[in-house]
């Protein structure tokens, strides 16, 4: 992971983002989260030689390392793996998420990342990163505070050649104010923060003048007024804060100052989408539905149901 930290550094020193190096050197070095395996990580990682097979990024399943290679051990010791579907050297990773099926639902909507600079807030393993990439964005830089992700995609990228995908294992509170993104993504964040405004407002400082905000959140539909907040649990997940409507969603997006701020896809999110498999095989969205009204969550809550919002910086 810190070979991938410093690859950042490297590969970033002749853009915009060289101005903000030293600040992200000091916050990674109160930032990152202690986990009770780094050391175990560490020495997997250490242990893998380092590969330059030519990666495909345009696939519904991201192909990395080559193709007769077997990492199916490591890979195993990094399980869960959540997003995906990934082909790592010989092994197919049939991850949590078919996070490729969202894909299709929001390429529609973003503006064509050819040349252009794509930050991924909460971006897992890297699988979106590839795909942006692979959309013919020049640079791709994910922030996920979740260590065991930071080593998956450190893995996959010792295995790949030389690519412009880049991530740190930070929250998007921890970075600067960059304003030089094209695009900026977040997907899956919203509902998890105390305060979505300033969220919001985050999102809208990462932005050049004139870019565009990708927001992909749990909604409510019953009414245009409407704010779920749970009283304990969502879908047995403990932080999540509020879920607004799709009315409510719009409306934050323009009270912070993005304009051109609408809903361009809801989606009831099913069991094919979301489910346990060997690479995850803890409880999944099944788990999390009444078995006796799946338009239910456990709690008695709407089933989850995920909108695509699009906005813009104004110029």
């Amino acid at each position: 992971m810190e070979a991938e930290i410093e690859r950042f550094f490297q590969g970033t020193a002749e853009t915009n983002l060289q101005k903000y190096h030293l600040d992200l050197r000091k916050i990674l070095t109160t930032q990152i989260r202690p986990h009770g395996r780094i050391n175990e990580w560490r020495r997997l990682l250490e242990a893998v030689p380092p590969e330059t097979a030519i990666p495909s990024f345009t696939t519904d399943t991201v192909r990395i390392g080559p193709e007769g290679k077997d990492y199916s051990t490591q890979l195993k010791a990094l399980t869960p793996w959540r997003k995906g579907p990934l082909k790592i050297g010989k092994t197919i990773i049939d991850t949590e998420w078919r996070s490729d099926w969202k894909w299709k639902r929001i390429k529609p909507h973003v503006v064509d990342l050819r040349g252009k600079r794509v930050l991924d807030v909460g971006c897992g393993n890297g699988y979106f990163l590839f795909r942006m990439l692979g959309e013919g964005a020049k640079l791709a830089l994910g922030v996920d505070p979740t260590i065991l992700f930071n080593f998956q995609f450190a893995l996959m990228q010792k295995v790949t050649a030389d690519n412009n995908a880049y991530l740190l294992p930070l929250r998007s509170e921890d970075l600067p104010a960059f304003g030089m993104f094209d695009v900026v993504f977040s997907m899956g964040v919203l509902y998890h923060r105390r305060s979505p405004l300033d969220h919001l407002q985050e999102l809208f400082n990462f932005l050049r003048p004139g870019g565009q905000l990708v927001l992909e959140s749990l909604i409510i539909e019953e009414n245009k007024d409407n704010l779920l907040i749970p009283e304990d649990r969502y879908a047995k997940m403990a932080n999540v804060w509020f879920i607004p409507s799709t009315f409510s969603l719009e409306v934050m997006a323009s009270r912070v100052g993005f304009q051109d701020s609408r809903i361009k896809d809801v989606t009831l999110t099913t069991t094919q989408e979301q489910r346990s498999t060997k690479w995850m095989e803890f409880e999944s969205l099944v788990n999390f539905l009444d078995p006796a009204d799946t338009s239910k969550t456990v709690e008695g809550y709407p089933a989850p149901r995920r909108a695509i919002l699009t906005a813009k910086k104004p110029i």
